[in-house]
């Protein structure tokens, strides 16, 4: 308790310097333990999953040019080559894809005409093989039919009276019970009746970003349309094998179109999380500059202190501390000033974040993160001054009369 007393005696005789360090800890509390809050935050949504059987799925699109071409029977003879390819599992036709950055939304209530309860969802047009290409899970109810499906032509405004929606969708609709969502009627473009015939798990809308990613609707709609993507699911394993020999197939079946974009899953899921990822390793870069550079200034610190009280430790040292106890009084003096810059940190690192959770609608810093950067920071200023207080410990007793 002496030396304690002696340690803040001599900090308010050198206020600045101390004060400055103490401040520099505080940002780098602020803005490590936020930063490090949106990197979890951000790799929680990157592991997200899609609902898909991304190892074994891949896409193309299908772009028609000629003039007389049968859209609905072209189409539907692809589908069949494709899926009687060795190696294939199933194949369809679809308006969108899962994390692709676009496709298409909707409104829905539970009652017609009201737009004061809208649900919005993602929307995927897809028909009776959409489970079995998609490789999504049916929770409850049923799958679509093969007399459900209807065409859709551009501009139509109408919908069919059965879709199947995902959990999420479902528990946003009933969120006292989401089962009972089965069989329920919903309305889309305020007044069109659709009845919730099947619930599936997981299916991801094409944007990553969206509040309501979770949500998504299967609506059984084939489209007759001059650009389109084919969506196909293969075994296990022969996704790359098979990815050329269908593109060539495609492409020689018909020289009035043209196969492209032949893409995976996984690429997909890689390019809609590139700003993802290119912002943990900015804010990574932060974090450990800012580290450094706290720690550095301790290091700066410590020296300059030594440096003004060589002949009062080389006194202390001649009439008998130990090298330990020179140790101790600027491990415990760094401990002291940590303790200042931390404290500070912890209400900075809470204003910021209670700014970003307005501003960004993010959830709340947990406690754990905060104790975690206050520890950090704390070992990191024990580290940084080690050095310095190693090196006045060997300052030997002699010192006291040869320093001027």
């Amino acid at each position: 308790m002496i030396e304690i007393g002696l340690i803040v005696r001599a900090l308010l005789r050198n206020k600045i310097g101390a004060l400055l360090i103490a401040l520099q800890i505080a940002l780098t509390m602020t803005i490590m333990v936020n930063a490090i809050f949106m990197i979890q935050d951000r790799q929680s949504q990157m592991q997200r999953e899609s609902g898909l059987d991304e190892a074994n799925t891949f896409y193309l699109t299908n772009t028609v040019f000629g003039k007389d071409y049968n859209l609905q029977a072209e189409m539907q003879t692809d589908l069949n080559s494709i899926r009687k390819t060795p190696g294939v599992i199933d194949a369809l036709q679809i308006n969108a894809i899962p994390l692709s950055g676009g496709g298409w939304s909707m409104s829905l209530q539970h009652e017609p005409g009201d737009d004061k309860d809208t649900i919005g969802s993602a929307v995927y047009m897809v028909d009776d093989h959409a489970i079995n290409t998609l490789g999504v899970e049916l929770l409850a109810g049923t799958n679509f039919s093969a007399e459900d499906i209807e065409w859709r032509v551009d501009g139509q405004s109408t919908w069919p009276s059965k879709t199947i929606i995902t959990k999420a969708f479902a528990e946003q609709l009933y969120p006292d019970n989401w089962e009972t969502a089965l069989g329920k009627t919903i309305y889309i473009s305020q007044n069109q009746p659709m009845q919730v015939i099947g619930i599936i798990k997981t299916l991801q809308a094409p944007w990553n970003g969206w509040g309501g990613v979770e949500r998504s609707m299967l609506v059984p709609f084939q489209m007759e349309t001059q650009s389109s993507y084919y969506f196909i699911r293969t075994e296990s394993g022969r996704r790359d094998e098979l990815m050329p020999i269908i593109e060539k197939t495609l492409a020689e079946s018909n020289k009035e179109r043209i196969i492209r974009r032949v893409t995976t899953l996984e690429e997909t899921r890689k390019r809609s999380y590139r700003r993802h990822n290119a912002t943990n390793k900015i804010l990574t870069t932060v974090v450990i500059t800012l580290t450094l550079i706290t720690g550095f200034g301790i290091v700066g610190l410590a020296i300059f202190s030594i440096n003004r009280r060589t002949k009062q430790i080389g006194t202390r040292r001649a009439i008998g501390a130990t090298k330990w106890q020179v140790m101790r009084y600027f491990l415990v003096e760094n401990f002291l000033i940590s303790c200042v810059g931390v404290i500070i940190g912890i209400a900075g690192a809470i204003a910021l974040n209670m700014w970003l959770v307005k501003t960004f609608n993010l959830t709340p810093i947990g406690f754990e993160l905060i104790a975690f950067g206050a520890v950090a920071l704390f070992i990191v200023g024990q580290l940084a001054v080690l050095y310095p207080a190693k090196k006045a410990a060997l300052i030997p007793p002699a010192t006291a009369t040869r320093t001027v």
